[in-house]
């Protein structure tokens, strides 16, 4: 059975080299972009089994990005933020993140 590929939106490279080693270790193939709007191009190559994705991305935003993998893909999409409001996690969920 081939690995499932996941991809790390996260512009910062500390964060996204953790969360690559973890998935890594779990066995799963794992692809770090580190701009939004890059992400979008990509989206229409290829999708991933799952993204992990960043609020705050230069480019494209991490709201506007999931809004516009919204319009082609229900790829699951876990938002990864450092914010903490709760008007942040209400965006996230509104534009189509599963959490």
């Amino acid at each position: 059975m081939a690995e499932e590929h996941i991809w790390v939106v996260e512009d910062e490279p500390k964060i996204a080299h953790l969360l690559r080693d973890y998935l890594v270790q779990a066995g799963y193939r794992v692809s770090c972009l580190d701009r939004g709007d890059r992400a979008l191009e990509a989206i229409g190559e290829a999708v991933p089994a799952l993204i992990l994705l960043d609020l705050m991305l230069p480019g494209v935003d991490g709201v506007e990005l999931c809004r516009e993998i919204r319009k082609t893909s229900n790829v699951p999409i876990i938002m990864v933020t450092a914010r903490v409001e709760d008007v942040d996690r209400l965006i996230g969920l509104e534009v189509g993140a599963d959490d």
